[in-house]
């Protein structure tokens, strides 16, 4: 079950930081935010449960972080020209 909600939520958090992006605003930037932190949370839940090897979990986290990081970095630039013409 928790093996789906973070699925679920990783996916969700990858579609919503596109959309951030598209149009960036404030409280849309800290909505990412947050599915970061419930994808961590969800994440080591996982991991504790169900024993993982750490390294490939810290591997493929790092990965996630980088996309989505990456995506709210440039959404905060966009949202920065947006708002000093």
């Amino acid at each position: 079950m928790i093996l789906v909600l973070h699925v679920a939520v990783v996916l969700a958090s990858l579609i919503y930081t596109g959309y951030v992006y598209l149009s960036p605003s404030k409280p849309k930037i800290y909505g990412a935010y947050g599915l970061i932190a419930a994808t961590l949370v969800s994440g080591g839940i996982l991991t504790y449960t169900s024993h993982s090897p750490l390294l490939s979990v810290c591997m493929t986290g790092l990965f996630y972080l980088g996309v989505v990081g990456a995506g709210i970095f440039a959404a905060h630039r966009k949202l920065a020209k947006q708002t000093h013409f």
